[in-house]
């Protein structure tokens, strides 16, 4: 072999070794973000205080496969199909399966129990209710009440429509956390 074979094949080595590498790294990253997690942003203010415009957050596609969504998680979700609409959604879970949901005179009530909500903008000044959830359907509400586009509007949430939980604020800087 001579030198300039030698270096010929060193460079379609190193070449190919590129061309693996960046090919790999593209089928991780659709892996993780297909099947893990992946970032969102916040695109209006109906989870006002807790999440603000603009806000990225990451998503965990994967605890809900092994685990039910507890009340007062940040889910993202597809909406109902009866919106029509693609953009997934972003809102916290009120009620669960069988659950009994009403809002009136400020307060949301589950199963005849006023809630403690300190994460909400203001009272909610609509009544709604009471409704009990459906089995495998949840109960989604902004923390922005009165400005939330949610279930008081258009109904519950399939589980099968759930994409992930909010667990985590990347940006901006100043607001980097856990979401509780």
């Amino acid at each position: 072999m001579t030198s300039s074979e030698s270096q010929s094949n060193r460079s379609k080595s190193a070449l190919r070794e590129g061309i693996e590498t960046l090919g790999l790294s593209i089928l991780l990253a659709f892996g993780i973000r297909t099947f893990v997690a992946e970032a969102r942003y916040i695109p209006s203010g109906s989870m006002l205080p807790t999440l603000e415009i603009n806000d990225r957050l990451i998503i965990d596609k994967v605890t809900y496969d092994f685990s039910n969504p507890h009340r007062g998680d940040i889910v993202v979700f597809h909406p109902p199909d009866a919106l029509h609409q693609k953009d997934a959604f972003i809102k916290r879970l009120i009620g669960l399966p069988g659950d009994v949901v009403e809002v009136k005179t400020g307060k949301v009530y589950i199963n005849g129990e006023p809630q403690q909500e300190s994460y909400i903008a203001a009272k909610p000044d609509y009544q709604y209710g009471p409704v009990t959830v459906p089995a495998d359907s949840y109960l989604v509400l902004g923390d922005n009440r009165n400005e939330s586009f949610d279930s008081h509007y258009w109904g519950f949430v399939p589980k099968d429509h759930v994409i992930g939980r909010a667990v985590f604020r990347f940006w901006p800087p100043n607001r980097v956390g856990e979401l509780n």
